[in-house]
This record gives structure tokens, sequence and C-alpha cells, in this order.
């Protein structure tokens, strides 16, 4: 093709559809583009590859988050439990056991629900990409002659994106068995229990900062609890050289976000972890944050910062920052 050519400016793609174009009739034609440009909607719209990448974005996150039971009465809605509605006398109704036996479902529910959620999410991958190459295929001829498969391939992806839509948030727990026992009285509670999330605990990779002899440390979650929360902060020492280096560990309660560990090695590294606090409604954490940092070095020849004798939980304070 000469370069001062009209034909010289078509792309590849309106080259590539001329091609096509002579390997069917006319009307057979318009036919294919008709249902080729729906193929490009769905794809483009309701399986779109940015979507899709959002999807897997929520299922990382959703794989970090704790998994609690809430006990609420019928009338009340998921997210109006606190303790002014819901009073503890509704836990000392329902019998521990009992409810143990359902903390152990809640957590193969949760589990069960994960799983589901991947397999969906797979499918979805799976589809687009059969269904793009379909669509960039050279010869439209069996485009045209498996439509009909294509249009069930097209409402089997609608069904399994529904499905994964409605499965991203928790439901209803399972219950087999009444959890308040016969306590002889007139009228037992109605109650009914619910799966709830909470967004997982991270570090705060800026705003953690190691000096020569203490970090500074904190922490945040995405969307803030409507209470506050208890925290639990671990931290060691990697590769301890002698048997009272080992002893540079420690478990530390927090009603914060912030705090500061004191008298560390310096030059050292440490790992920290942080969670939630056990609680009693606790069916499913299957992640916690980390974080190392390393001590600064201590100045040449300078006196080594203070070790205690059995340093298990060396000083630590809270950050008032």
């Amino acid at each position: 093709m000469k370069l001062d050519s009209p034909h010289s400016f078509l792309d590849a793609e309106e080259v590539e559809e001329a091609d096509d174009q002579q390997l069917l009739e006319p009307e057979a034609w318009r036919t294919y583009v008709e249902r080729r440009n729906v193929l490009r909607e769905f794809l483009t719209t309701d399986l779109s590859p940015q979507l899709l990448k959002r999807h897997h974005a929520r299922m990382q996150l959703l794989k970090k988050c704790s998994y609690y039971i809430e006990i609420l009465p019928k009338h009340l809605a998921l997210g109006d439990q606190n303790p002014l509605v819901l009073p503890n006398t509704m836990f000392q109704l329902i019998d521990p056991w009992k409810f143990q036996r359902m903390k152990k479902v809640g957590t193969a529910q949760t589990k069960i629900q994960l799983l589901l959620l991947g397999d969906l999410l797979e499918q979805l991958d799976h589809g687009r990409a059969a269904l793009d190459a379909l669509l960039e295929a050279p010869d439209p001829r069996p485009f045209l002659t498996g439509w009909g498969l294509v249009e069930q391939q097209l409402a089997d992806l609608s069904v399994v994106m529904d499905n994964f839509l409605a499965m991203m948030v928790p439901g209803h727990l399972h219950v087999k068995h009444r959890l308040v026992s016969d306590i002889g009285a007139t009228k037992i509670p109605h109650i009914r229990l619910m799966l709830s999330t909470k967004m997982p605990v991270m570090f705060d990779r800026k705003e953690s900062v190691a000096h020569q002899d203490w970090v500074s440390l904190r922490w945040f979650v995405t969307i803030q609890p409507a209470a506050p929360e208890q925290y639990e902060l671990r931290f060691k020492l990697l590769e301890p050289r002698t048997q009272q280096e080992c002893t540079q560990c420690g478990i530390v309660p927090v009603a914060a976000c912030t705090f500061d560990v004191h008298n560390l090695l310096p030059n050292r590294t440490y790992k920290f972890t942080i969670k939630r606090a056990e609680s009693y409604t606790l069916v499913y954490e299957p992640w916690r944050d980390s974080l190392t940092l390393q001590t600064m070095p201590g100045p040449p020849g300078g006196p080594a910062p203070s070790r205690l004798g059995k340093p298990s939980l060396p000083l630590t304070t809270p950050s008032e920052r």
C-alpha cells in the first residue's frame, strides 16, 4: 500500500473488519455486527476489567476482616446494637454451651462463604477471558453459529455476578436449635443471629517510627467503629543473640490507636503485630497486620541502654501525640 493512498490511514481494526465482511453475506454481516456490539457492551459495562479489579480488591479486604456473631432482637436491624439498645441480659438468657456450638457454626459458615466468593470471582475471570477471546476471533462464522451458547454464557455470568454481590455481605447465621434454654418464663425473647464484619486493623507505616531504643507505633481501622475498641499489641526481638535477649518480647493491651514501646536494643530488628482484643462473639479472624522496624544505632562507644533483668514486657507508654 502506498503511503499517499487514503487506505493507508485505515487502522488495523477497520482492515480486519473489511476482511471479515468478505466472509459473510450482507444480512449475515449486519447480524454479526449487532451481536458483536451486544457482547462488547456486556464486557465493557457488566464485566469490565476495572469492575473485576475492584471486586478482587474487596475480596482481599474480606480475607483480612474479623467476623463476629451479633445477637439481635428480631425488631432490631444490624448496626443498631449497642449497650443501651441491647442489654447484657440478652447474653444471660443464652445457653453458653449452645452459644459456643453456634460460634463453631459461624466459623465454618464464614470460611465457606469466603471460599464460595473466591470461586465465583474465578468464574467471572474465566468467563470474561473466554468471551473476550471469542470477540477477537478472526473468523466471524463460528461466532454467528454459536450465538445461542454465547447468550447462555452471558445469562450465566449475570447470575454469577448477582450471587457474588449478594454474598459479599454477611447474613443470617443458620440456627438449628434454640439458644435460650427453658427458663420457665412466660415469654422467651425472640432473637436472631447475624454474622457481622469489622474492617482489619492496620499499622500506619508512615507514622510508625523507630528511634534508638524505643519505637512509636500508630495503627488505624478503615471504617472507624462507633465505640472505642480494645487492641492487643505483640512485639519481639528478631534473631536474639543471648538468653537474656530472648526475653525482649511482650503482649500489651491497648485502648488507643497509638503506643510507644521503650527499653529496646539499638540497631536491632523488632517485629510488631496488632489485632483487636479477644471478644466473646469473635468467630473468625484469619489475618493480623505485622510490621518490622529496626532501631537506630547508638552513639559510638556510648553506654548501652538499660536492660531489664527479665524484660518480658519492656516499659511501654501510650503515645500522647
